[in-house]
């Protein structure tokens, strides 16, 4: 009994093992993986990397070109660029990650309860999906933002509203195909009930390729909560996040560059990172749709 339940959590470890070998091979996986990390970096060990408390303002240092002292240069308030785009990297991570997670997890439920319940109850979600999903947003933002004002809680509320009809669907489609399958069948005739057969049964098969698609959809949420923040709905000044900094070399791109290139060069590495790892991902579990 011992050696039979020790068995599984073996292969699942080489399972892993292979996966991660087959991640490491792909020179693009690879770039992306190194990208995401940096990244991660950054924001993690903010504190040890700069001597610069991002909200510090100091006039006498304005508008300042990169160099040993600030190696982004600073800002129209004297504010260390560097450190702003460090800790702006906690914010645009944590955002991306909390909300992402909150997202998944009410699309799986709904999406769920709309595969396996019945048809007028698939209907109705459905319905509901395109509901939600209709709402163009920056106009949901806009209208989340007159209600609650500008926070960092507005932002998260906008890309849960935004991801969540997307998971939802996808879940319910796979649901659909799964629910007549022979295990299926086997659980309802041994009596399982219709939470056990959801928990059990269809859930694991459905949340693998959501994962990939979630770690896919993290650099769109990073630019939502830019976007929402460059357009002055979402936290809060003096909070660094890589939107307001963005916003606070727009208007003067032309005489002090840096700014914006610091606001948006991190936007771009997380993108590109976070989109060649996931592209990766999904060619390493799904070899089917390897070069779509």
């Amino acid at each position: 009994m011992s050696e039979a339940t020790s068995n599984p959590p073996v292969r699942h470890s080489s399972e892993f093992a292979r996966s991660l070998r087959r991640l490491l091979r792909e020179p693009l996986g690879v770039f992306g993986l190194g990208l995401v990390l940096l990244v991660v970096f950054g924001a993690v060990f903010a504190d040890f990397l700069t001597q610069w408390d991002p909200t510090r303002i100091n006039p006498r240092d304005r508008f300042l070109g990169p160099s040993a002292d600030h190696l982004l240069g600073t800002d129209q308030l004297g504010r260390d660029l560097f450190s702003r785009v460090l800790y702006g990297g906690r914010i645009a991570l944590y955002v991306a990650l909390v909300s992402t997670a909150i997202s998944l997890a009410i699309g799986i439920v709904l999406g769920l309860i709309a595969g396996y319940g019945p048809r007028w109850l698939d209907n109705l979600m459905i319905l509901l999906f395109d509901a939600m999903k209709s709402f163009p947003t920056v106009m949901l933002a806009l209208a989340l933002v007159t209600i609650v004002g500008p926070s960092l809680t507005a932002v998260m509320i906008v890309v849960v509203l935004v991801n969540v009809p997307g998971y939802a669907r996808i879940v319910r489609t796979q649901t659909i195909a799964i629910k007549s399958s022979e295990f299926v069948t086997a659980a309802q005739s041994m009596g399982a009930s219709t939470a056990r057969i959801l928990r059990v049964h269809i859930m694991p098969n459905v949340i693998g390729p959501l994962v990939i698609l979630a770690s896919m959809d993290i650099p769109v949420v990073i630019a939502i909560e830019a976007g929402m923040s460059f357009l002055g709905l979402g936290v809060r000044p003096p909070t660094p996040s890589w939107g307001s900094i963005l916003n606070d070399g727009f208007s003067q791109i032309r005489e002090t560059p840096w700014i914006a290139i610091a606001g948006g060069l991190p936007i771009i590495v997380t993108t590109l990172g976070f989109t060649f790892l996931g592209e990766t991902l999904r060619d390493v579990f799904d070899p089917r749709l390897k070069g779509r």
